[in-house]
C-alpha cells in the first residue's frame, strides 16, 4: 500500500467528517481538493473523490453528476495504478458500486430504464466482487435497487450511502 499518497490521506480525512456526522465539511473539503487536482488529475484520486462526494448530497441529480465522474475516472484508471495505492485493487472491482450508485440516482430522478441499464452493467461485474460483506452488500443493494425500479418508485431507500456512516 502506498502510505505516502497525500492525496488519497486527505480524501480519507475528508470522508471521515461525514462519518463523523459532519457532511458539510467533507463536501467543502473534497470540493477543495477537486479544485486543486482539475479534471486531468490522477484518475484513482478523482474516482475515490468523486465517489465518495456522491453519496454527501441528498439531491440525487447533484449524486448523479458525481457518480459520473466517478465512473469516467474509472475509465481512465489502470489496474497498475490502482496496484500502487493497494496491491489488491482492481479497477474491475470499482464498476459494480459505481454503475449501481448510478443506477440509484436516475431511479430516484425517475429515468428508469436508464437506471435498469445501470444495474445491468454493475452485474457484469459481479464476478469482481467477493464473497465477503462488501461483495453481499453490492449484491443486497443492487436487488433493493432493482425492485425500486420495477416498483416506480422515487423514494431514498433507508439503506442507501449518505456519507454519514
Amino acid at each position: 500500500m502506498n502510505t505516502t499518497d497525500d492525496t488519497m490521506t486527505a480524501i480519507t480525512v475528508a470522508v471521515q467528517h461525514g462519518h463523523e456526522g459532519d457532511p458539510d465539511t467533507a463536501r467543502r473539503e473534497l470540493l477543495h481538493l477537486w479544485d486543486a487536482m482539475g479534471p486531468l488529475g490522477d484518475p484513482l484520486h478523482r474516482c475515490t473523490l468523486a465517489h465518495y462526494l456522491a453519496d454527501l448530497y441528498d439531491d440525487a441529480a447533484q449524486s448523479l453528476i458525481w457518480d459520473i465522474r466517478a465512473l469516467d475516472a474509472a475509465a481512465a484508471l489502470t489496474d497498475e495504478r490502482a496496484r500502487r495505492h493497494h496491491p489488491a485493487l482492481r479497477v474491475r472491482g470499482f464498476y459494480p458500486s459505481l454503475h449501481l450508485n448510478l443506477a440509484d440516482n436516475l431511479r430516484r430522478l425517475g429515468s428508469f430504464d436508464a437506471a435498469d441499464q445501470h444495474l445491468d452493467a454493475a452485474r457484469e461485474y459481479f464476478d469482481a466482487l467477493g464473497p465477503d460483506a462488501y461483495g453481499e452488500g453490492i449484491r443486497s443493494a443492487a436487488d433493493e435497487v432493482a425492485a425500486a425500479v420495477r416498483a416506480r418508485s422515487t423514494a431514498r431507500r433507508d439503506s442507501a450511502p449518505d456519507g454519514r456512516s
